[in-house]
């Protein structure tokens, strides 16, 4: 069975979004913890999960992806955004402590000209200190195109973290398609090789989660803009692949495609009907 849902919005609370879901014919979702530019989040509604964690179990809703704020950068060269950054994780993986078949995606951060061997240096010790706190959700780093000064916009990047991260066997790796082909790794001619290299420098056992999205752009122009499936540089066919290649297909994929809930609901019909069981 196809485990695929897409990007919901949190703003009226977990049963809302599961029943969005289930309404779209999705089968498991992702949201954001708070606004997507940061900030305060709203007192979680516990009576709210109580009523949705029944309904996800009523309904099939698998794991669910939390991803947290864009803005947030582990890897920022001001001690006081660094601060900020890990004061908000902290925050979201004590309430997803109530959640608990949830993951939790992050985009690693940006060196901002210190250089990368900076940037993945503070975000591992970003890592380290949010671990000294026990917490069940797994903690997803995801592959980046590398726009800018992004760390993580190759596979021996995000290894690198994890190296320097004591209690890795608590993070994953997210891969987003779109990200990775705007990078330069070819996924629409080289599928097996790109997934062999991912294995060879990172492990797909890491490999918790796919980001499903086409993109605007050609390979490797690191610019992460994502289009709906079929319509971008990747194509349909490309696609069908990944959702049915025999090391990715039992993994959870989450669309964030830029679509309405009408729209995600005609691209996971159109995927569950590529997809082969």
């Amino acid at each position: 069975m196809l485990r695929i849902g897409c990007h919901l919005s949190s703003s009226k609370g977990f049963l809302a979004m599961g029943k969005d879901a289930v309404k779209i014919g999705a089968n498991t979702f992702q949201f954001f913890t708070r606004n997507p530019r940061g900030g305060k989040a709203k007192p979680l509604d516990l009576e709210d999960v109580k009523n949705y964690l029944q309904f996800a179990q009523e309904n099939g809703i698998g794991k669910i992806l939390a991803h947290a704020p864009y803005t947030l950068n582990a890897a920022a060269k001001d001690e006081s955004l660094r601060e900020f950054a890990y004061e908000t994780m902290l925050d979201d993986l004590r309430r997803l402590e109530h959640i608990p078949d949830a993951m939790y995606n992050f985009h690693p951060g940006s060196h901002v000209s210190q250089g990368a061997e900076r940037g993945i240096d503070l975000i591992a010790n970003h890592l380290n200190r949010l671990f000294e706190e026990e917490f069940s959700t797994t903690v997803l780093l995801e592959t980046m195109a590398g726009k800018g000064s992004e760390v993580g916009r190759s596979f021996e990047e995000l290894r690198s973290i994890i190296d320097k991260v004591e209690r890795s066997d608590r993070l994953g790796v997210c891969f987003d398609t779109c990200h990775v082909f705007d990078g330069g790794y070819d996924i629409v001619n080289r599928l097996d090789e790109v997934l062999k290299e991912f294995d060879s420098v990172i492990g797909l056992k890491r490999l918790k989660a796919v980001h499903l999205n086409d993109s605007l752009n050609t390979l490797g122009c690191h610019k992460d803009r994502h289009a709906r499936i079929g319509e971008g540089g990747i194509g349909l066919a490309a696609l069908t692949a990944v959702i049915n290649d025999e090391r990715l297909k039992n993994l959870p994929f989450y669309l964030e495609t830029p679509n309405e809930l009408p729209g995600y609901q005609q691209e996971i019909e159109l995927l569950k009907g590529l997809y082969q069981d």
